[in-house]
């Protein structure tokens, strides 16, 4: 899986994200059983950036902590024969992922991947609108996270 990492913020760094981001990702495809030659893009906001995304594409004129943009060939998107599947694009903003880190007690680290691993298993067509579809989201996400040792039963 090529993850490509794109920065739109100033306040964070994003240096030592990349490695860790790209573990994670590619663990939960081979956890979903996807073969190679898949590509998401990751992409780093402020609040006020992901905020006009939000509004734009949810109606929400308030800040988020990831948003998940699939692409699918029923969008439109066809890709010549050996050029990679294009899951989509997520977009987490550092800001809401520093103060969340802070709130739950863990690492930026932590909660960076995390929002990460949730927003492509978004793109995966994972939810979490009812109590069911959030038990089955969770438990996918800590199975990764349980992977690269950043899991609750980690800590």
């Amino acid at each position: 899986m090529e993850v490509l990492l794109n920065n739109f913020q100033k306040r964070f760094s994003i240096k030592g994200y990349q490695k860790l981001i790209s573990r994670g990702l590619k663990t939960a495809a081979r956890l979903e059983g996807l073969g190679p030659g898949l590509e998401v893009s990751v992409s780093f906001m402020d609040d006020a950036q992901i905020q006009e995304l939000n509004l734009k594409y949810r109606g929400l004129n308030e800040p988020t902590d990831v948003l998940s943009f699939p692409q699918t060939e029923e969008d439109g998107f066809f890709l010549p024969e050996k050029a990679p599947r294009v899951l989509g694009d997520i977009v987490i903003s550092l800001e809401r992922a520093w103060e969340q880190a802070a709130d739950f007690g863990h690492s930026m680290e932590r909660e960076v991947v995390y929002l990460a691993i949730h927003g492509i298993f978004h793109l995966l067509g994972y939810d979490h609108q009812t109590p069911r579809e959030k038990g089955k989201m969770r438990q996918r996400e800590e199975a990764v996270l349980n992977e690269l040792g950043l899991g609750r039963d980690c800590e």
